[in-house]
Order: structure tokens, then sequence, then C-alpha cells
């Protein structure tokens, strides 16, 4: 067990630090205002709770939570391997691609959070995340509401008409709410909760509805669907002792749950929920299974779904949903990215980390019949973070939630074990004598400090890189964005900064550098079906490149019967 001292600083490191990464970002310095900030907070964050893990708490980790930590390195392992058999380039594999920064690098960083929140203990630790949840949510709320009362002032393209939230996105902002929305409803409903928390998260709680209504995403009327659904059951179950009412509220549940899925797919009673999206995600879906499947052991690679995309999508994607043109870097299924991008070892060790946390809550559930605030708040959140990665995408800001959240309920389970018991008491009371009479240690603070420096440092490049290219493309300098896209490890190249290059350099009649630039970006991704479409069109092309560039285009787009049409 961890000392009182390091424990008290890793709950709060881990609660403000969620809470960090989840509002933080940059609208004035960098062309990505939300990824790239996002994973340098998560850098810092991540590394600076990991160190004081390892530090303190290595013991503790290795000797009660080995089957999970073995099964996190396998899904590292999964990922590194992806890595290293990729045909993309290694920057893209490691950082991820523009817009979305899923790379190995994201997800090493999350199981350190994951790994981290095993050590929390105590019901105060929990308590101490679960709030820094509702100040991100909170915060969340009130920049949302600011915009739909007097519009928004953070100067960024918005171009989907509804609030965006801290996340960037109304999907995201939508999942994120509802999960705001159902840990607030586990606590509303608690009977031990002071009367100005349940004022306040009621008010907030119905304000983020009716921003979920706003944001016209229906991820969020889904995750807090299920938040009252679920806060119902324990409730239910912890006021009515005949196991009868419990069955048939949970039956009710189930036939509700039913209707609604079949009415997403236009069959049955609700099926005005069915929104064209719904289709255009069964393409994506599909797409991605194909990707695991032809590459079964090792997947097309970490976050190189946009690269294999026209290659495998459906016949359906060229004339109905979504169409010809428009193309997709994701599945929108966290599930099937996962594994396109490491095949079967990729998603089953993650379906594996997602099982210890159900398999945590099925635990408690079985042998506590009480009402747990703590519990079900741990619990609703993360199956409405669940539940909506099934039908979204992974973004910072949000999926370290999911993470961390699985990793407090296997610490939660664990820590309630033998709670009810004189001699877990006991032991807790013997461990906090011996705590008092300890020599004093070094410092979490400064240990942390350490993690969070080399956390910047891992983190920072795809920030750098960007802030780079943001102010060189501002300076109306063509010297200066040449230095931009001069690669090094503060600025790792990119297949869309090229891109965007390409297409400044020609508006700017700057065709000597629009096709040096052309011919470096086919050769540093060759599967980078844009880069080959540039070159086709660009002037100081030689025939023999443009025929290139014509057989490349058709290579990645196969079912496409004209490559070259916009």
């Amino acid at each position: 067990m961890l000392k009182i001292e390091v424990e008290k600083k890793l709950a709060t490191y881990l609660s403000l630090g969620a809470f960090f990464v989840t509002v933080f970002l940059l609208t004035n310095t960098n062309t990505d205002p939300v990824n790239v900030t996002k994973l340098f907070a998560l850098g810092a964050v991540s590394m600076a709770v990991f160190a004081i893990s390892i530090f303190f708490g290595s013991k503790v980790l290795f000797s009660n939570f080995k089957s999970l930590l073995i099964l996190i390195a396998i899904f590292n392992l999964a990922m590194i391997v992806s890595t290293v058999s990729s045909r993309a380039p290694y920057s893209q594999n490691y950082f991820g691609a523009y817009g979305r920064n899923s790379g190995l690098l994201t997800y090493l960083l999350l199981s350190a959070v994951l790994i981290s929140s095993l050590l929390l203990t105590k019901v105060e630790s929990f308590e101490r995340v679960i709030y820094g949840l509702f100040a991100a949510g909170l915060l969340n709320i009130l920049y949302c509401a600011w915009v739909l009362a007097f519009g928004d002032f953070i100067p960024w393209a918005n171009p989907y008409g509804a609030i965006l939230g801290l996340l960037g996105n109304p999907d995201f902002a939508s999942a994120f709410l509802g999960m705001v929305i159902a840990s607030s409803l586990s606590y509303i409903a608690a009977a031990g909760t002071p009367r100005i928390l349940r004022l306040i998260l009621s008010i907030a709680s119905a304000v983020a509805l009716y921003e979920i209504v706003k944001s016209h995403a229906i991820q969020g009327l889904i995750v807090t669907a299920g938040g009252f659904a679920v806060v119902g059951f324990y409730f239910i179950r912890s006021r009515v002792k005949q196991k009868f009412f419990t069955y048939a509220y949970s039956a009710a549940l189930l036939f509700v749950g039913a209707i609604a899925i079949f009415g997403t797919l236009q069959k049955g009673p609700l099926s005005f929920v069915y929104k064209r999206s719904v289709s255009f995600r069964g393409t994506y879906w599909r797409s991605g299974i194909e990707m695991g499947n032809s590459h079964p052991f090792t997947g097309v690679g970490m976050d190189t779904y946009g690269d294999w995309y026209r290659r495998v999508r459906p016949p359906v994607a060229l004339i109905d949903t979504p169409g010809i043109h428009t193309m997709s870097n994701v599945s929108h299924n966290v599930v099937i990215d996962f594994f396109a991008s490491g095949g079967y070892p990729l998603l089953l060790s993650y379906l594996g980390i997602i099982a210890f946390g159900a398999i945590s809550i099925i635990k408690i559930t079985k042998r506590k019949a009480e009402y747990d605030r703590v519990f079900v708040a741990l619990t609703t959140s993360w199956l409405g973070y669940e539940v909506q990665s099934f039908i979204s995408i992974n973004q910072i800001g949000l999926v370290i939630w999911g993470w961390l959240l699985t990793g407090l309920l296997v610490a939660y389970e664990r820590s309630t074990r033998d709670s009810s018991s004189g001699e877990s008491s006991g032991k807790q009371k013997e461990g906090k004598r011996a705590a008092r009479k300890q020599e004093p240690f070094i410092s979490p603070q400064l240990i942390s400090g350490i993690g969070a420096v080399i956390g910047i440092l891992i983190s920072i490049p795809p920030f750098s890189a960007d802030a780079k290219w943001f102010s060189a493309t501002r300076s109306h300098d063509a010297a200066k964005v040449e230095v931009a896209l001069t690669p090094s490890y503060f600025a790792p190249a990119d297949s869309t900064r090229y891109a965007q290059a390409v297409a400044l350099f020609q508006t700017s009649n700057l065709q000597d550098l629009a096709y040096k630039y052309a011919v470096i970006a086919v050769k540093f991704n060759p599967d980078y079906f844009d880069a080959w479409k540039q070159l086709y069109f660009l002037p100081k092309a030689s025939e023999a490149e443009k025929a290139s560039a014509l057989s490349n285009m058709k290579r990645l787009d196969p079912k496409n019967p004209d490559v070259t049409a916009n």
C-alpha cells in the first residue's frame, strides 16, 4: 500500500491532470488547436503520475495487478509490432495522423495513466478523481452555455454549426457531457450527498442535457439515457429487497435498449432515431474490419486507416454511403480501429483490458447491495465512455477518462474487497501507524516533476512542429515555410503538412517549390493518395512522373473508375 501522503498526491495529480487534458487547447499558436495540445498535456500528466507510481508503488503493482499488467504489456507490444511492420512513416505511426494523434505514443501514455490509477485505495482518492470529472464537465457546460447565449469567443473554425465544447467537436462534447450527467446522477441519487453539491449537480445536469440537444449529436443522449438506467438499477436494488423488481427493471431496460438499437437500423417504433451517418459508420466499420482481416497479426499500422480506406472500402461507398469523394481516416469505432491498426493481437488485448473493468463492476455489484455513490459514478461514466466508443472516435480529451476509469474500477474493486471485515480495518490502522513511523522519503512532487519533464520532451514534437507551421504559413515567407518543413526531432515530417505546403506554393505561383515538395511527399509516404494526386496535376511534373502518379492512385483507389476526378 502506498504511503498516505503519496496516495494523496497521486490522486490529486490524476484528478487535476485528467481535468487539464480535457479542457486544455490553444487557438492562436497552432493550426490544430485541440489534438496536438492535448497530446502535449497528456505527455506531462501521464509521465508525472507514472513516475510516482513506479518509484513508490512498483512492488504493490506487481504483487496485486500482475495479470492486468501483463495484458497491458501485450497491448503495447502489439502496437510496437504494428508500428515496425507498417508501411506508413514511423512518425505517423508514433505520433498519429494529423488531426487525430491516436498513434503509439498516445496509447503508451494512456497505459501509464491506467497503471498509475491502480494504486488508489481510499474512498477520498477515488472521489477526488470524480470531482475532477465534475470540474471538467462544469467548465465545458459553462463554455457551451456562453456560446449558445452570446456566441463563441474562441477564434476557431466551426464547420458544424453546433457547440464544440473544449473538445473541438459536437460529438465529443455531447458524449462527454453525457458522461458528466451520468456520474452526476450517481451523486444526486445518493442519500449522503451534501445539499449544495446535489443542487449544483442538478442544475449543471439540466443545462448539460439542453446543450446535448443543441449539439445535434446522438452520442450524448445515448450516454445520458444509459446513465439514468444504470443509476436507477442500483438505486432500486438498494431500496427494494425483493429481487423480482430488480429483475423486472433489468428486463424492461433490455427490451427498451433492443428497440432503440433496432431504431438506429430503421426498424421498429423508434426508427425515427435513425440518422444517415449510421450508414456511413457501417461503411467505415466494414472497411476497418477488412483491414484487420487482411493483416491479422500486425494490422496496417497505428493511425494509418486513412491510407488504406480507399483500397478496402466496399462498393456501396462509391455510390451512396458515404459517396465516392468522401474519405475517412478513422472507422468511427474504437474497437475496430484497434483491429485495423494492430490485427487480432491488439484487438484481443484491448478487449481484455476492457474486460477487467467490466469484471470489476460485476464483482462489486454481486457483493454490495447498498447504494455506493462512488462505485455507481465510476460505473456509469465508464459505461458511458465504452458505449460511445463503439460509435465514435478516440479523442485524447475524452479517451483519457476511459482508460483512467478502467484503472479506477479495478482498483476500487480490490480496495473494497474486504472492506467489511474487521481484519481489513485492523490492517488499515496498522498501515497508518507504520506510515507515521517511516523515515522521511523523497518528495513525490520531485519525482512527478522529473516525470513531467520527460513527458513534455517525448510529446512536444507534434505540438512544436504544428506551431512552427502555423507561424510560417502566416508569415507569407517561402523561406520560413521551407524551414518549418525541414524534418527534425521537434518537427517530425507529416503527410498532411506536405500536402498543405504544395497547395500553398501552387496558390502563390511558386511552381518549383510546389514540385519539390510534391516529390518529397510521395517519397515520404508512398501510400498517401493526395500526394500522388497533387503530383499528377503539377505543371512541372514530367510525363513519366504523371504516369507513375496515375498508376499509384489506381493502386490506392482500385475501385474508383476515375481517380483523377475531384
